[in-house]
C-alpha cells in the first residue's frame, strides 16, 4: 500500500556539482541535463545565495563535477557563504582559466563544464538558470576510447542531507532490445 505526502522535493539521487562563477564556489544538487541539441544544463538557485547574484551579473559559470574523495570541499562550499569567506583559499581548491568563459575551473575536478547562462525561469524560492554548454574540460586520466570512464571520474550524489557513492552498474540502457 502507498501512503500520501504532501508535495516535496522527493527527487532522489541528485549529482553533486561544484559550480564556480567570478571567485566563489557554491555546491549544487539541484541540477540536470535540460538539452543535448544545443546542449545545456540546469540547476537550482535560491535567490538569496551569493553565487546568484554573481552567475545573474556574469552570465557565465562552470560545473565542476568532484571526485568523492573531494567531500570536505564540496560540504565547505555547501554550507558557508562566499560573502564571508573565500572558498578557494579555505578549501585549498585550485583555480585555474577556463576555455571559453571568464569563470574559473576548478583543477581537483575530473569534469569542467563551461556555460553561459541561456535563460532564468523564476520558479519560487528558487530561479531555474539553464546554461548552454560551450566547453567540456575532461582530465585525460580518466578518458577510456575517447568517452569518460566514470568509475574512475568516481562521482558521488546527494540524497536529503547526506553525501552518497555511487554504486555499482547493473545494466546498461537499452538492454531490454537487445
Amino acid at each position: 500500500m502507498k501512503i500520501e505526502k504532501d508535495p516535496y522535493t522527493a527527487l532522489y539521487p541528485n549529482p553533486i556539482a561544484l559550480i564556480t562563477c567570478d571567485d566563489n564556489i557554491i555546491t549544487i544538487a539541484w541540477i540536470s541535463t535540460a538539452c543535448y541539441d544545443p546542449p545545456m544544463l540546469c540547476f537550482a538557485v535560491n535567490h538569496e545565495r551569493y553565487s546568484y547574484e554573481l552567475i545573474k551579473k556574469s552570465g557565465e559559470f562552470v560545473v565542476n563535477i568532484p571526485k568523492k574523495d573531494m567531500i570536505r570541499e564540496i560540504d565547505i562550499c555547501g554550507t558557508v557563504s562566499g560573502r564571508d569567506v573565500k572558498k578557494f583559499e579555505k578549501t585549498g581548491l585550485t583555480k585555474v582559466m577556463a576555455r571559453k568563459v571568464k569563470a574559473p575551473m576548478i583543477k581537483e575536478c575530473p569534469v569542467n563544464i563551461e556555460c553561459r547562462v541561456e535563460k532564468i525561469i523564476p520558479l519560487g524560492s528558487h530561479d531555474l538558470f539553464v546554461g548552454r554548454i560551450v566547453s567540456v574540460d575532461v582530465d585525460e586520466d580518466i578518458m577510456d576510447n575517447g568517452e569518460i570512464n566514470y568509475k574512475k571520474a568516481d562521482p558521488l550524489c546527494y540524497i536529503k542531507g547526506d553525501y552518497r557513492a555511487v554504486g555499482e552498474i547493473l545494466e546498461t540502457a537499452g538492454f531490454t532490445k537487445r
